[in-house]
């Protein structure tokens, strides 16, 4: 028999058939059945030798195995062609050989100290982080090998881990001890550490607001309560409960802005924004229940079981006073929304129905609510004074009870929605879309999603569709076109080609990677409301 073999070009075969001949769709080399070999050239340069040589071999092959027949008609030639393919590795369900990891993942989780990975292959990498272009990493291989070597064998790496977590546990269980003694360390260091900017907040904008509200509504409950007990009248008694509704929700509401303002955590990645939502969102319920439920029995209790209303001289002083202060807060509340409405170029409405700034909404919403519960307050005490029948001013306390419960539901609702995560306005999306559309290395995005976290505070994400061709050319822009042709001629075997390839793979991989973080940049920069844009790669 005989075989061929292939030099160069795609890899093909020839069929061991007794009958059919077979032609190469490259230079190859037949061995006849005697030992000899003939080197046959191209399809394009040398096909009539090849087919006459060919010839010659389908001849002997005939007359050693079917002499003395004839031939009744002239064979076909097939082609066959098959792909050369690389091995398939298999890396199984688990592997790490190649991954890289920071030096603080690997102090903490092999058990090593830093001295431990000076001696380490460092690795530069791109930073994921905004304020820093590279950073260190190292080969998870390397740090296993070296923990295996400072603690002898995994039993012992394993019960070391064991060790810190329960430390780690113990230490959680004393966190209020700990952070007693944290507080005396400051009290020892004294004015040496930078004092907190919590303070600050409550000094301008909605934390200015709350304070000044807290301050008018808790005086105005003194005074009111005085009324009431002086009167006994149920319309002053819904209003100093209105006041005190109103300080204890500010009071919560201020308790929201100072916990807003905490750093992010591992816990809470994303911070503590959305506290002033919540901080609302009970104030809301403490309205109702507080203000206009009270309202509401003692109202009730007034129509079922009247009562002579004393002299209301000294009421009508204290209402009138709390009408003065009360519209004060207002005034100070609709300045500040408007000016942040002007700033983010919403209307007043706008403003307050998409609970832009809750804190503020409350203050603005409670404060509106008191002055007309002192004008129905007032306007009922007065009928009762003028005809005497205490059932006007029982009618006036359930009023202020239902316009208490009126405000409440509206603010429950769009915390409610802040909290549930809404999406931004359309226009702000579209100018979102477009800006990623109109850059030369995607082709399209998909399921864009843009959420409002709170505080005008927006997390972008979209599916992209990169271009891989620009993406290419962008790697190939930065580097020596000369060199990287010598490294091609270069590739002879299969082993230089993989390795080339893998070797540019990677770069191109990293090229994508700088683009993604360019887009990223962009975003935020021409729209300062996005603080975090998580673009997936389709």
């Amino acid at each position: 028999g005989w075989q061929a073999s292939m030099k160069s070009g795609s890899l093909s075969y020839i069929l061991p058939c007794n009958r059919l001949p077979v032609q190469l769709m490259s230079q190859v080399r037949v061995y006849t059945s005697n030992g000899q070999k003939k080197d046959l050239g191209s399809e394009d340069t040398n096909g009539s030798a090849r087919g006459e040589t060919l010839h010659k071999v389908e001849t002997g092959r005939q007359d050693t195995t079917n002499a003395g027949q004839k031939q009744s008609s002239p064979k076909q030639p097939i082609q066959v062609k098959v792909k050369a393919v690389l091995k398939k590795r298999e890396y199984g369900p688990k592997y790490t050989q190649n991954n890289f990891i920071t030096g603080v993942r690997a102090i903490n989780e092999f058990c090593l100290k830093s001295s431990d990975l000076d001696h380490l292959r460092k690795i530069k990498r791109r930073s994921p982080h905004d304020d820093t272009e590279t950073f260190t990493v190292y080969l998870r291989s390397d740090v296993e090998a070296k923990s295996l070597e400072v603690w002898g064998s995994p039993e012992a790496l394993a019960r070391e881990r064991k060790r810190r977590k329960e430390a780690e546990i113990k230490y959680r269980e004393n966190l209020f001890r700990n952070q007693r003694l944290l507080w005396e360390y400051k009290e020892f260091f004294g004015n040496t550490k930078p004092r907190s900017s919590t303070a600050a907040m409550f000094f301008k904008g909605p934390g200015k607001v709350v304070m000044v509200a807290i301050c008018i509504n808790g005086l105005n409950f003194f005074f009111k309560l005085l009324a009431w007990v002086y009167t006994g009248s149920a319309s002053m008694f819904s209003e100093a409960i209105h006041s005190l509704a109103d300080t204890c929700n500010q009071a919560l509401l201020a308790l929201g802005i100072s916990q807003s303002a905490r750093t992010p955590d591992p816990s809470h990645p994303y911070g503590f924004t959305n506290m002033r939502y919540i901080a609302s969102l009970i104030s809301g319920v403490g309205i109702f229940m507080m203000g206009a439920g009270l309202s509401w029995y003692h109202g009730i209790i007034g129509l079922l079981h009247p009562h002579p209303v004393e002299s209301l001289l000294w009421a009508y002083c204290i209402l009138a006073g709390s009408l003065v202060s009360e519209g004060a807060t207002l005034l100070v509340a609709i300045n500040e929304i408007r000016r942040s409405a002007r700033a983010k170029g919403l209307s007043f409405y706008q403003y307050v129905v998409q609970s832009r700034d809750p804190s503020t909404n409350v203050v603005l919403l409670e404060d509106a609510a008191a002055v007309l519960s002192v004008a129905v307050a007032a306007t009922c005490m007065g009928l009762t004074s003028l005809t005497g029948n205490p059932y006007y001013d029982s009618v006036g306390s359930l009023g202020v009870g239902t316009l208490l419960g009126t405000v409440s539901a509206f603010l429950i609702y769009t915390n409610t929605e802040a909290l549930l995560g809404r999406s931004i306005e359309p226009e702000q999306l579209q100018r979102l879309t477009e800006l990623l559309e109109s850059d030369p290395v995607v082709r399209a995005i998909h399921d864009v999603k843009a959420t409002d976290m709170g505080m005008s505070k927006v997390r972008f994400k979209a599916e992209v569709d990169f271009d891989g061709r620009v993406v290419t050319r962008s790697y190939l822009e930065k580097q020596d076109i000369e060199q990287l042709l010598q490294e091609i001629q270069q590739v002879k075997t299969l082993e230089e080609l993989e390795a080339f390839m893998l070797k540019h793979g990677e770069n191109i991989i990293d090229t994508l990677g700088a683009e993604v973080d360019r887009l990223e940049k962009d975003l935020k920069q021409r729209n300062p409301d996005v603080r975090h844009v998580d673009l997936e790669i389709l």
